[in-house]
């Protein structure tokens, strides 16, 4: 079943998740050099996620901020 569109996020995919496909943690390990030819792609290594973080808007300084310092 597939959801409305009217119900999806916009930025979804945007944020990091936290589990990987298969394939994405292949990718992680070939990244890292920890991944060796030939190697079985069942019962692979934990590889760590990265957050991303949205960062805050710096508040922009008045001039009577300016004045007081």
């Amino acid at each position: 079943m597939t959801i409305d569109k009217t119900l999806r996020r916009k930025n979804r995919l945007s944020r990091s998740r936290n589990v990987l496909k298969r394939q994405e943690r292949i990718e992680q390990l070939q990244f890292e050099d920890r991944w060796v030819e030939g190697q079985s792609p069942l019962g692979l290594p934990k590889v760590r996620v990265i957050k991303s973080v949205t960062g805050k808007k710096k508040k922009k300084k008045t001039t009577e901020e300016d004045d007081k310092e």
